[in-house]
C-alpha cells in the first residue's frame, strides 16, 4: 500500500510512512483518544445531550445523522481539538464516509489535525446470555476493512461487547470473540482496539475484571511477537490492575471508557491508574450545546480536553 497521501503543507508521504508515524504516535505520545462513534442506537441520546430534541428530526434518520455529523464536525474543527492533547479519534462508519470541509473525515483528522483515525466496526450487541452481551455478526466486514484501509486511510478499528457480571463461561466467550475478530482486523492491515467493557454497575465488578484480565493475558501471550493490538477497558475497581498489559510490547495502548461516570468522576478514577489513558465519548462532550456561541463552545471543549488530558498523563 504505497499510494501517496496529501498532508498539510503539500508534502507527500506514502501510506506506509503515515502508518509508521501513526503507530509511533499511538504507542508513545502523551494524550488521549476522542470517541466520536455514536451509532444509530446511541445517536438520539448524544443529540439530546447536545441540546437537539428528538422532535427536531422525528423519524427522519437522514436528518438525524446530518445533525450528529454537524456536531462532530464542530468538535473536530474547533481550535480546541488539537493533536497537542488528542492522539486519535474513533469514528462511526457514516462519519468515515462523510467529509469535513470537502475532505474525507479520516484524512481531515490526520492531514489537517495530526490525529489518528479509527473506525467503530461492531454492529451492536446480542441479547444477554451468561451475564454478557457478545457482538452481533458483522456482515460485509472484509469489504468494510478493505475500504477503511485502501480508500479512507483508517489506522485501526474498535469493537465493543459488554460484561454484566462475573461469569466464567460468559467472559470467556467475550474474550474469545474479541481476539478472533482482532485477528481478522490485523490480517486486513489495521490495529484493533478490543473493547470488552465491564458494566460499572456489575454486582461483582472487581471479580469480573480480574477474570477478564487473566483471560486477556492468556490471549496476548499466545499472539505472535510482531502483533500489535490495543485494549479499551472499564476503569478498574483495583487501581493499576492492567499495568502488565500496558507494559506489554504487543499492546500499543490500553485506554479507558468513561462507562457512565461523570467526567469528573471518570477523570479522578483514571488518574489513579498509571499509564491508562482516556477514550471518552459522552464525558468528552459533556457541557457542549448546539446553542452555544463558537467562543463558548470552544472554551467548554478546551476545558474538557484539558481535564481529560491531565488525568491521562498522570
Amino acid at each position: 500500500m504505497e499510494d501517496a497521501i496529501e498532508v498539510e503543507g503539500d508534502v507527500a508521504m506514502t501510506a506506509n510512512d503515515a502508518c509508521a508515524q501513526q503507530t509511533e504516535r499511538m504507542g508513545t505520545a502523551p494524550g488521549f483518544i476522542a470517541a466520536l462513534d455514536q451509532s444509530g442506537g446511541s445517536t438520539p441520546k448524544a443529540l439530546k445531550a447536545y441540546g437537539v430534541e428528538p422532535e427536531v428530526y422525528g423519524d427522519d434518520k437522514d436528518k438525524m445523522f446530518d445533525l450528529v455529523h454537524e456536531m462532530r464536525t464542530r468538535i473536530i474543527t474547533s481550535p480546541s481539538f488539537t493533536s497537542d492533547h488528542i492522539l486519535a479519534a474513533i469514528l462511526f462508519e457514516m462519519t468515515m464516509d462523510r467529509e469535513i470541509e470537502g475532505i474525507p473525515t479520516g484524512d481531515f483528522l490526520w492531514q489537517k489535525k495530526g490525529i489518528v483515525p479509527f473506525l467503530k466496526i461492531d454492529k451492536g450487541l446480542a441479547d444477554e446470555e451468561s451475564h454478557v452481551r457478545v457482538m452481533k455478526p458483522i456482515p460485509g466486514l472484509d469489504e468494510l476493512l478493505h475500504r477503511a484501509v485502501e480508500e479512507k486511510h483508517i489506522f485501526g478499528t474498535k469493537e465493543r461487547s459488554v460484561i454484566l457480571d462475573d461469569d466464567k463461561d460468559g467472559i470467556k466467550k467475550i474474550v474469545d470473540q474479541q481476539f478472533e475478530l482482532g485477528e481478522q482486523v490485523r490480517a486486513a492491515g489495521l490495529v484493533p482496539i478490543l473493547e470488552p467493557e465491564v458494566d460499572i454497575h456489575a454486582p461483582n465488578k472487581q471479580k469480573a475484571e480480574e477474570r477478564l484480565h487473566n483471560l486477556i493475558r492468556e490471549h496476548i501471550d499466545a499472539l505472535p511477537l510482531d502483533a500489535r493490538i490495543m485494549l479499551k477497558l472499564t476503569i478498574p475497581t483495583t487501581d493499576d490492575l492492567y499495568t502488565d498489559l500496558i507494559a506489554d510490547p504487543k499492546v500499543l495502548r490500553v485506554v479507558a471508557l468513561s462507562g457512565g461516570y461523570s467526567r469528573e468522576e471518570a477523570n479522578e478514577k483514571l488518574a489513579r491508574n498509571h499509564g491508562l489513558i482516556a477514550s471518552f465519548s459522552r464525558a468528552l462532550a459533556e457541557g457542549l450545546s448546539h446553542g452555544q456561541s463558537q467562543e463558548e463552545f470552544d472554551e467548554t471543549l478546551r476545558s474538557s480536553i484539558d481535564s481529560i488530558y491531565a488525568a491521562s498523563v498522570s
